[in-house]
């Protein structure tokens, strides 16, 4: 399906992951792009192709190097987005895909207090074999993708830096309550659609505790909790928000969680499918949740990640 003439993305980091992959998909079905982002100077080579196989779709596009959480920023692009569309143009699809907090934990390392002894020193007298040699053949086939050996390749190392309150409030804006911003101005200024489409990203790390991602769990469940009031509050004036809960995805912000090796393995472990969310399955779910067809659903958060969540097979 071809979206209709006028039809706008606005996506809240647009140059990797999940943002890129959406713009690549809704490109494709004939969606208009504007495409925030934040880049340093030196990664723009690489980036700089993928927008030009955007543009190769024959939709417009533009792009901007900014800082999307900077109320001034936020100002000037809202203007600058109201002269591209023009009296015509206006914004159907609204992506909040930034990834901008801080992965520290929030207490020092120390053994649990009943756990029992790791395994890898019984097994390498068992074998009779070393247990250095023993430990860096399991963490050699485990960087090969052997995921079954994470329980006895070394443990991931975390820095001992520990969040402080300015790290969490920070966190908790930028992936989480600045949606709340965005909505509310671009309503404001009226550029949204008359059936517009909102959607956030959370993880799975919403409700599960992961070392040195506290502050980005705290920021998931709050976007979750705005993103619930905009699907209500704003649904007289024809918004729909929906949340998607990708799977474990290879994403820069997944390279960025310190033990990110060991939560893909026991992803692939779990998946039903035996392998890890892409960012083209979620792409995929963000156009078709942009569909006419799509429209009463509204308020809910949708996992997209073939069954993992759900599974508790580790085969």
């Amino acid at each position: 399906m071809k979206f209709a003439a006028g039809s706008w993305a606005l996506i809240l980091g647009g140059s990797s992951g999940f943002g890129l992959a959406s713009a690549h998909k809704l490109a494709a079905h004939g969606m208009n792009l504007y495409l925030v982002h934040r880049d340093r100077r030196g990664v723009m080579a690489r980036i700089e192709p993928e927008f030009e196989k955007l543009r190769g779709a024959g939709v417009e596009v533009v792009t901007r190097n900014a800082d999307a959480l900077d109320a001034g920023r936020r100002a000037e692009i809202l203007a600058d987005l109201t002269r591209v569309m023009g009296p015509d143009g206006r914004v159907r699809t609204l992506l909040h895909s930034i990834a901008f907090g801080n992965l520290k934990l929030i207490a020092p390392e120390a053994p649990r207090p009943h756990a029992t002894p790791h395994p890898r020193a019984a097994l390498a007298e068992a074998l009779g074999v070393d247990e250095a040699q023993l430990t860096e053949a399991a963490d050699r086939l485990f960087a090969a993708g052997h995921d079954g050996l994470d329980g006895l390749a070394t443990p991931p190392a975390y820095a001992a830096r520990f969040l402080e309150a300015e790290d969490v409030a920070r966190t908790i804006y930028c992936m989480g309550t600045s949606l709340l911003d965005w909505v509310q101005d671009l309503h404001a200024h009226a550029l949204f659609a008359a059936d517009a489409r909102v959607f956030g990203l959370t993880s799975e790390g919403n409700e599960l505790a992961w070392k040195g991602y506290a502050a980005v769990s705290a920021a998931k469940v709050a976007l979750e909790a705005m993103a619930r009031s905009i699907a209500m509050e704003f649904a007289p004036h024809g918004i729909r928000c929906n949340v998607l809960q990708p799977g474990v995805t290879e994403t820069p912000a997944l390279a960025a969680i310190p033990g990110s090796a060991h939560l893909k393995a026991s992803a692939r472990r779990r998946n039903p499918f035996g392998r890890l969310t892409t960012p083209p399955d979620v792409a995929n779910v963000v156009y078709l949740l942009s569909l006419d067809e799509a429209a009463w659903i509204n308020g809910a958060l949708l996992r997209v990640d073939g069954g993992e969540h759900v599974s508790g097979s580790t085969s």
